[in-house]
């Protein structure tokens, strides 16, 4: 087969993929599918929980899951390429950027935060809190950890 044979071959295989359908098939992952695990001592001050973690794949990039808080418990401080979305489903918290003051979270409220700002979140001194966190990766990346959250930090 010489080469000018292969040029029709070529262009019929590159039209079929082309013109292919997209996967149009919905996945349901039942409750309880995934195991909880405990919030990284690096990332994390206190007892946190992390459930029903979620990554979609290419070309979508958005992931997430529940977390859970228990009083005083916090993240580090951190940044996101693309923002984060926080659903605040139970307890109260508290959220705040690095040049900010401390807002209280209650559920129902949903928080953004945009690409970039340094902040933590997580439980009230004395109530827990969890929330769903909805991020979108940027390069396989979704979040940029810092350092702890001090005490001194946390009681402001």
């Amino acid at each position: 087969m010489n080469a000018k044979s292969l040029i029709p071959i070529t262009l019929m295989m590159s039209a079929t993929v082309a013109f292919a359908e997209p996967d149009r098939t919905i996945t349901v992952t039942p409750a309880g599918t995934h195991a909880s695990t405990a919030g990284p001592p690096e990332n994390f001050t206190g007892a946190v929980r992390v459930d029903s973690r979620f990554q979609t794949s290419a070309p979508a990039r958005v992931g997430g899951g529940t977390v859970t808080f228990e009083p005083g418990a916090r993240t580090a401080w951190h940044v996101h390429p693309l923002g984060q979305t926080l659903i605040v489903t139970a307890g109260v918290g508290l959220v705040q950027h690095w040049e900010g003051e401390a807002q209280e979270i209650k559920p129902g409220d949903v928080v953004w935060i945009p690409p970039g700002v340094k902040h933590w979140h997580g439980a009230a001194a004395q109530t827990g809190m969890s929330h769903i966190a909805i991020a979108e990766s940027l390069d396989g990346k979704t979040t940029d950890w810092m350092e702890h959250v001090s005490d001194v930090q946390y009681a402001r």
